[in-house]
């Protein structure tokens, strides 16, 4: 599973582009067209990056931004903006964006400063706080709380959840899930990865979460607090909407 990037942009074109280039160099993209479904997201903690336009409809991308480091969460974000003045960039900077590019820009440009942003974060990945809506997982302690609740997992329950939350949005295949919590396709059987998801769901179950982790019928399973949990298979029209 490549590094999850989430892309941001009211502009329909944009997106597409920004999605079908950064899925070619390997990254899993999602996207969200209004500030408001993009704080959601980011909120998460989920994305290895963030693409995030200034000018967006409901909150603007420095209102986004500002949320994500107030409730902390440290998501590299390259700002892209149309706004080239040097007091915009500043107060970008400031707010705690890691970069700023302005459009027009090189796509390889982009890119560069993706994996650049990807190789700086690389150290805190594995300490990364997740959050979907009122479910934490702390995995600098391997520890799960709900609404404040301790949540008690075996290690390969943890580590079912793990997989899953890291890639809140986006369906997890049966075989994905037996790389990320096995190592091996050969390690286990897709009806190990039945089991232990049943295990998971009762334990969220006995504290009011268990809608959040949902079968996809011949894709796999979907963590989200969404209603409807709406994805196709590889990716949300726009990831966790609101």
């Amino acid at each position: 599973m490549g590094p999850r990037v989430l892309v941001v942009d009211d502009e329909v074109g944009v997106r597409r582009a920004l999605r079908r280039g950064l899925t070619a160099e390997g990254m899993e993209v999602l996207t969200a067209a209004d500030g408001p479904s993009a704080l959601r997201a980011a909120l998460t903690g989920s994305f290895d990056v963030v693409l995030l336009d200034i000018m967006l409809p409901g909150l603007s991308g420095y209102r986004v931004l500002e949320r994500m480091r107030a409730e902390g969460v440290h998501t590299p974000v390259l700002l892209v903006s149309a706004k080239d003045g040097e007091i915009d960039q500043a107060d970008g900077l400031d707010l705690g964006a890691d970069g700023y590019l302005v459009k027009p820009f090189s796509f390889v440009v982009l890119v560069a400063q993706v994996r650049a942003m990807l190789r700086r974060g690389a150290a805190t990945v594995g300490g990364r706080r997740l959050r979907l809506g009122e479910l934490v997982v702390e995995r600098a302690t391997r520890e799960v709380a709900f609404a404040g609740r301790p949540v008690s997992l075996s290690p390969r329950e943890y580590a079912v959840l793990d997989a899953l939350v890291g890639r809140a949005g986006s369906v997890v295949t049966k075989d994905e899930l037996l790389r990320a919590v096995w190592g091996d396709e050969q390690a286990a059987t897709r009806n190990a990865v039945e089991v232990y998801v049943g295990y998971l769901r009762r334990k969220l179950d006995a504290v009011g979460a268990g809608g959040l982790v949902r079968t996809v019928r011949g894709h796999g399973y979907l963590a989200s607090d969404e209603p409807d949990g709406v994805a196709d298979g590889s990716r949300p029209a726009d990831p966790l909407p609101r």
